[in-house]
């Protein structure tokens, strides 16, 4: 992994390279989590599953189901996971 060098803005802010943000999959507005480690800082993504950080993270549906529909659709994956499990 190649080291790269950034400077500390006034704010006490630094940009994390492209590539670490790519592996990471941390993108604009995503939350982080800093630890101090010894003499290095530790940078995650902060992992945040609350249900405000998910909502509206799946687009609607182009047509809604019935409830029938919904039903029949629990009922198959159901039924494949018994299979999968060997039931």
């Amino acid at each position: 992994m190649p080291v790269y060098r950034s400077s500390v803005s006034p704010k006490g802010q630094i940009t994390l390279p492209a590539e670490f943000r790519r592996r990471l999959h941390i993108r604009a507005k995503d939350k982080v989590s800093i630890q101090l480690s010894e003499d290095s800082l530790i940078v995650r993504p902060a992992g945040d599953r609350s249900f405000l950080a998910l909502y509206r993270s799946i687009p609607p549906l182009k047509h809604p189901l019935t409830d029938n529909e919904m039903t029949e659709i629990a009922a198959e994956e159901h039924t494949q996971k018994a299979a999968r499990d060997g039931f």
